[in-house]
C-alpha cells in the first residue's frame, strides 16, 4: 500500500514540510511519483520516519541519525557502532547537564547574594554587567 505525503504525515505525526526536508537532506529516500507528480511512499517510509522522529525526540542530531540509519543493511551487526553513537550522545547530554547545573548554581548564588533592599546597588545587575563577579569557572 502506497501513501500520499498527507497520509504519511498523519501516520507518523511528522509535518509535511519536515518530511520534505528529510527527503531533501537524504534521511528519507525520494518517493516514487505519480503521473501527476504526487509523492507516493511505501509502507517502509512509515517505519523510517517514526525512527527519525523518535531519535529527534531523544535529541540525536541529524549526522547521528544518518549514521544510525546507515547501519541498517550494511551486512555487519550494528550493535557496537550504534552503541558508540548512543554513548557519544549521552556524553553530550552529560556535558550540557553539567553546564546547566553550573549556570543554575551561579544564578542561585547571585540571587542569594542579593540583599533585596537594593539600596545602592543590585547584585543581579552587578554580576550581569561584570563577568568577573561570576563564581563559576566557564566565562
Amino acid at each position: 500500500m502506497m501513501l500520499g505525503i498527507g497520509e504519511l504525515s498523519r501516520a507518523t505525526e511528522v509535518k509535511v514540510p519536515t518530511i520534505r526536508y528529510y527527503e531533501e537532506i537524504g534521511l528519507l529516500p525520494a518517493p516514487a511519483r505519480t503521473a501527476s507528480n504526487r509523492r507516493r511512499y511505501p509502507q517502509a517510509a512509515v517505519q523510517r520516519l517514526r525512527f527519525i522522529r523518535h531519535a529527534r525526540e531523544l535529541g540525536f542530531d541529524i549526522p547521528a541519525i544518518r549514521a544510525l540509519l546507515a547501519l541498517e543493511g550494511d551486512g555487519e551487526p550494528p550493535c557496537h557502532r550504534a552503541d558508540a553513537i548512543a554513548r557519544a550522545h549521552l556524553d553530550q547530554i552529560d556535558q550540557r547537564i553539567a553546564r546547566l547545573t553550573a549556570l543554575r548554581d551561579e544564578i542561585s548564588q547571585m540571587l542569594a547574594d542579593c540583599d533585596r533592599a537594593c539600596d545602592d546597588h543590585c547584585r543581579v545587575l552587578e554580576v550581569l554587567a561584570d563577568h568577573s563577579h561570576c563564581r563559576h569557572q566557564e566565562h
